[in-house]
């Protein structure tokens, strides 16, 4: 298996940063999550100016065997409708990569069906994962080989680009993001336990029921690559080698909603230190997202109620880091502008 050395950021410079940021011709603060995103991305890069390059946004595709429990409204089919929508150019994720100049990537990670269009990135692993309320989802060569697709694809898109953001299509998967969820973080299981693509109350008790089953089955899978192996999915353990590569890199790691965020639980329990390199798009309105983002003591920049998952809420979010850069970059200093500072 790939080992990934992701050191903490420099913090040589964050005095300077700081100044620089306060120094601004506004009040101390008043430019609220700008000013810490501004710091963030000032370390990540090691810079008082730094630019964002090229942003990139990854959605990985792959079927889930957990659908053979009913616990989605929508058929599993339509992972791979939704696939040719991508490619079609058709879906939130292509409007607003467009809107934003952002380049998009589609790989199929393990979707059950066959594409014949070079505008996607065939990195199967398989044609879905196993039904893990049964068996473990994936082998541990199967495991291994989706991290290190994921991981070979950021570390291309480093050479073009230092911001990448994670995103994903998978009927089924918010099933297991609630495990998985539920595993790294300790949060009771119920808790973590939404709607997805809409299911009625009834399917929502359901959906708890398998999801209950599943964890003890596996409960004695403990260690984070454990139990990605069991509970996750092809396109959540290929974001998990993804993200890990792409802090290795000393990248911007732009990070989605519930799915993509239990992805980024699995890399923290592994190292840590890769929050230093990761900014938080969105909350999403899926039951367990808030509870994730609690746990790692982050802040999303954005709250608008989506759960449409596809990295929309990366792309939607990327322009509040162009303007983190523009403020920091662009904006006067008191003493540049001939401004009076506070007084004392």
């Amino acid at each position: 298996m790939l080992s990934f050395q992701i050191r903490p950021v420099d913090r040589s410079i964050e005095a300077a940063l700081q100044q620089k940021i306060d120094t601004k011709t506004k009040p101390l603060g008043a430019l609220g999550m700008l000013e810490d995103l501004a710091l963030k991305i000032g370390l990540i890069q090691n810079s008082l100016n730094p630019v964002l390059n090229n942003p990139a946004i990854l959605v990985f595709a792959a079927d889930h065997g957990i659908t053979d429990e009913r616990v989605s409204a929508f058929p599993k089919v339509v992972t791979s409708q939704m696939v040719l929508n991508f490619l079609a150019g058709g879906a939130a994720i292509n409007a607003f990569c467009k809107q934003n100049n952002i380049l998009l990537r589609i790989i199929d990670a393990g979707v059950d069906a066959d594409f014949n269009s070079t505008a996607i990135i065939s990195r199967k692993i398989g044609r879905g994962t196993r039904n893990f309320m049964r068996e473990p989802a994936m082998t541990q060569a199967q495991l291994d080989a989706a991290i290190e697709a994921g991981a070979i694809l950021a570390k291309d898109e480093s050479v073009r680009s230092n911001v990448i953001g994670f995103g994903e299509m998978g009927i089924g998967n918010t099933s297991a993001a609630a495990v998985l969820t539920h595993r790294y973080t300790g949060v009771p299981l119920d808790d973590l336990v939404g709607r997805g693509t809409g299911v009625s109350e009834e399917g929502l008790n359901h959906k708890r029921q398998v999801l209950n089953i599943a964890a003890k089955l596996h409960a004695s899978a403990q260690e984070p690559m454990d139990v990605m192996r069991c509970l996750g999915g092809f396109e959540i353990a290929m974001m998990l080698g993804g993200m890990l590569q792409a802090a290795q890199q000393r990248m911007i790691i732009l990070i989605d909603g519930f799915i993509a965020t239990a992805a980024f639980l699995c890399a923290y329990r592994l190292n840590p230190n890769i929050l230093d390199y990761a900014v938080f798009a969105h909350c999403s309105a899926e039951a367990g997202h808030l509870a994730a983002l609690n746990f790692l003591n982050v802040k999303p920049l954005l709250q608008l109620g989506m759960r449409l998952g596809e990295g929309s809420g990366a792309a939607v979010a990327y322009p509040i880091l162009v303007s983190a850069v523009a403020f920091l970059n662009e904006m006067a200093s008191f003493t540049s502008a001939s401004v009076s500072g506070k007084s004392s």
